[in-house]
């Protein structure tokens, strides 16, 4: 008997002490972050938020959190060699632009930068539209003309759930412009639900290389006239220029209208805007500019217009967007052109691009957009004078009410 509560005794002792020190060790590990999560609840727990406006962050903002979590990083994440240094410090980066919670300021990674310049130099590989984010979710500005996701049929205000099959929510708008950007001849699937109601469904579009045409324009030829159209794809370097060569071009016989086109038009550069106004109006406002502080600055026209009496019509509808309701906006208020089509999307901020070391570049929201007299563009967008309907089936059947009704309202007036 007693050599069997020997033998028992030699069995289970060393069970009994392994256990406890196992034990002590989970109460030690515990114990040791329990201490580290109280350290940093009473070193950094309470005054943010406070409504107190820094001025010097260096000197007015202790980073020590960011320093700790780092830290605890290092020591007890299972994964060390996916802690990248340059990747979590675009992530830190990231983070802090994306805590404003504004849709249009956001800091942009090295070939984010890339891409972005690129489509604002009229070159880019993806399926071809314009996005926003709008309450969390991310919207559909305008499909670019001739890109494949116009020819797909997407359209304005489609509401985007998900790319080829993972649910986007809660990424930024540039996470999800990334994961549908992609080489030339490739498909993406997004999952879309359209504005009015139905259930979602998946589109899938055939990325290709997207050269956009900042201007295209054409002399329309009809029995009672001949109307001067001039299609305005987006507000880019060379935007004036190109418009400016078209008036030329089309003016070298008389016409009896003319027609801006900026459906779908997502706007650029507002110093393009402002030229183009200037093109039609002899004097006047064209935007205001209202910063954080100080009174609204005025941008005025540049009294070198090239054709302030002929007959002045401007397309827009849900897609138009930026300087495109800035030219809209100018030239309604002045009564210089019939706004035809449907009311624009409402994209009212500036944002200024700073480039950064290494490539990188964050684009932030600097002020805000007012009409000639003091719409927000913003809160109101642009109402178009006469309302006109562009429905899918005419589309489909090669109609476009809003331009005939263009053509319709210029050769009237003669």
């Amino acid at each position: 008997m007693q050599r069997a509560i020997h033998i028992l005794t030699i069995v289970i002792l060393p069970l009994i002490t392994l256990t406890l020190g196992w034990q002590l060790g989970m109460r030690y590990e515990y114990q040791q972050l329990e201490n580290q999560f109280q350290e940093l609840e009473f070193l950094f727990g309470g005054d943010s938020g406070s409504g107190h406006t820094i001025v010097s962050p260096e000197e007015e903002v202790n980073l020590s959190l960011m320093w700790a979590v780092w830290r605890l990083l290092l020591k007890h994440y299972i994964e060390p060699q996916d802690l990248q240094v340059q990747t979590m410090l675009y992530g830190a980066v990231g983070g802090l632009v994306r805590a404003v919670d504004d849709p249009y300021s956001v800091f942009m990674t090295p070939s984010e930068n890339e891409a972005f310049h690129e489509s604002l130099d009229g070159t880019l590989q993806g399926i071809g539209a314009e996005l926003t984010l709008r309450q969390d979710q991310i919207i559909v500005v305008a499909p670019l003309k001739g890109s494949p996701a116009a020819a797909t049929g997407l359209q304005p205000e489609d509401v985007i759930l998900a790319v080829d099959g993972e649910d986007i929510f809660g990424e930024t708008l540039d996470e999800v412009v990334q994961r549908i950007r992609g080489p030339k001849d490739t498909d993406v699937t997004l999952t879309i639900r359209r504005k009015g109601g139905w259930e979602p469904r998946e589109m899938t579009i055939r990325r290709a290389r997207i050269e956009i045409p900042s201007v295209e324009y054409e002399r329309r030829e009809t029995e009672s006239g001949s109307i001067a159209y001039i299609e305005i794809n987006q507000f880019a370097d060379n935007t004036t220029e190109e418009v400016e060569d078209a008036l030329q071009i089309l003016q070298k016989e008389p016409i009896d209208g003319i027609i801006l086109d900026v459906r779908y038009n997502g706007g650029g550069y507002l110093d393009r805007a402002v030229d183009l106004v200037s093109m039609f109006l002899k004097q006047g406002k064209v935007v205001s500019v209202g910063r954080k502080e100080g009174e609204p600055e005025a941008h005025y026209v540049y009294g070198r217009p090239i054709d302030t009496t002929t007959p002045l019509v401007v397309l827009i509808n849900e897609g138009s967007a930026s300087a495109s309701e800035i030219l809209a906006g100018a030239l309604q208020d002045h009564k210089r052109a019939t706004i035809i089509g449907k009311k624009s999307f409402g994209k009212g901020t500036v944002q200024e691009i700073f480039e950064l070391p290494g490539g990188s570049s964050v684009r932030i929201t600097v002020a805000r957009w007012f009409t000639p007299n003091g719409r927000d563009l913003g809160k109101e967008g642009i109402e178009p004078d006469i309302d006109v309907d562009l429905t899918a089936e005419d589309t489909e059947e090669g109609r476009d009410p809003q331009l005939e009704e263009a053509m319709e309202i210029l050769l009237e007036s003669r």
